[in-house]
């Protein structure tokens, strides 16, 4: 398969890029390069195909070079690159708003574009503080996140989230911010398959929290239905279930990031409909232009924006917003996106590879040394290894490393190989990613 149309651009001087989450000095070293992509592969300069076994950046959920994506934003860029949406607006945000609203959970179908899952949690954590000031009730200021979350890297989305590395550097957070216990629990739950059978009680930590700064005082809280970035972490059974009703007793804003899980990772729309739970916001990005063009969106119940709506009508009713928000070019990708998964039945094709996954993990790399523990939920999967003693992150970072040498792209965070594949991918190829990564596994 020869996924390159034309001689590579490769640099010659790596030094001007700083780049982000990356250990710049080893990458410079030895560089890690793509140059192009389409359907479950990538090529590197050298003309090496490697299999995309995370989605990109969790985001790719319809494969590379989409004809339909590719042929939209073309077309797009030609007709109208960019129309502000402040006090202004062009028909294709309005038409990706309705299209959205559509496969949302019921009652949430009002949405507020972003660029990025970053600028997305802020913009909830804004919206939730922002209308219990419409309601009356602007004591509740107070914002709950959980350890070992990831909401992105504005100071909003660090505040509440919970992942040491991502925090230490900067100073002092967001003040009103508390964090409830995470849900990992290796020594009852290891090699779970799906939800772990322990742990709803976890949820309880919740009303912890709320005795020792009162309901009163609390906006909302904000979890990931499924943790990703810190490796990958499973909620037990009824813990998101019984976080919604503790929310509801007091009065509290539930939001979930669903950066990842939104669009098809679980073989639904998003998370909450895989679970049975509705939050109150949803704050997604990534997968709703398949990565193609930077875009985020905000699902909001429409009785927390109509609580805006008050006061005369030329009255701006929420100061906050984007030059790029529904960006015309991204709204075309998002479109387009929408359409291929709809036309693929994308959603529907990852909830019946997932128990083929499921088995293709587990049965494949159990027995690999150092495998402490398999997650799998949808089409994600986690591989944790046993740390070396003394040198945490080590194994998984050669593994990563090593991965990339044998043709397949992996992500890693700590000790834990994270997966998670194109919805278009195959049975055979789950069969190639498994197979590439026991033998990597087999050397760790």
């Amino acid at each position: 398969m020869n996924i390159q149309s034309k001689p590579p651009v490769v640099p010659n001087d790596l030094s001007s890029f700083w780049m982000p989450f990356t250990a710049n000095r080893q990458f410079k070293q030895d560089p890690r390069l793509f140059v192009s992509a389409k359907d479950m592969h990538y090529a590197t300069p050298d003309g090496r195909q490697v299999m995309d076994g995370t989605a990109g950046l969790w985001c790719v959920n319809a494969g590379h070079a989409r004809p339909r994506i590719v042929e939209a934003v073309q077309q797009q860029i030609a007709t109208l690159d960019f129309a502000p949406t402040f006090n202004m607006g062009h028909p294709l945000a309005f038409e990706t708003a309705n299209r959205l609203a559509a496969i949302a959970p019921e009652g949430i179908n009002r949405v507020f574009f972003t660029n990025s899952g970053s600028e997305s949690v802020d913009t909830a954590l804004k919206i939730a503080l922002a209308y219990h000031r419409a309601i009356g009730k602007s004591e509740r200021v107070r914002l709950i996140g959980r350890e070992r979350g990831y909401h992105g890297v504005g100071f909003g989305g660090m505040s509440v989230g919970g992942i040491a590395a991502n925090r230490k550097a900067f100073g002092t957070m967001l003040p009103g911010v508390d964090h409830i216990r995470h849900t990992h629990d290796l020594a009852r739950n290891a090699f779970s398959r799906g939800q772990p059978e322990h742990g709803v009680e976890f949820a309880d930590d919740l009303e912890r929290v709320i005795t020792l700064h009162d309901a009163s005082t609390i906006a909302a809280v904000i979890v990931e239905p499924m943790a990703g970035s810190t490796g990958v972490l499973i909620p037990p059974k009824g813990y998101l279930e019984r976080l919604r009703a503790i929310c509801d007793k007091h009065g509290i804003l539930l939001i979930f990031d669903e950066v990842i899980t939104g669009f098809g990772r679980l073989g639904a729309p998003f998370a909450a409909d895989y679970f049975g739970v509705t939050p109150d916001i949803i704050v997604t990005a990534k997968g709703v232009s398949n990565g193609v063009i930077p875009m985020g969106a905000v699902f909001v119940k429409d009785a927390i924006v109509e609580a805006f709506m008050q006061g005369p009508a030329e009255q701006i009713e929420f100061f906050h917003g984007y030059t790029y928000s529904a960006h015309p070019v991204a709204c075309a990708a998002a479109l387009a996106t929408l359409d291929t998964y709809q036309e693929e039945d994308l959603f529907a094709r990852a909830a019946a590879l997932a128990p083929y996954w499921q088995d293709a993990l587990h049965n494949g790399l159990k027995d690999c040394p150092h495998v402490i523990d398999i997650r799998n939920l949808g089409l994600v999967g986690a591989v944790e290894l046993d740390p070396i003693p003394g040198a945490p992150t080590k194994r998984a970072y050669k593994a990563f490393t090593d991965a990339f040498k044998a043709g397949l792209l992996i992500r890693v965070t700590g000790d834990i190989i994270a997966l998670s594949p194109p919805l278009i991918i195959s049975k055979s190829q789950i069969d190639e990613l498994i197979d590439t990564l026991r033998k990597v596994l087999l050397t760790a």
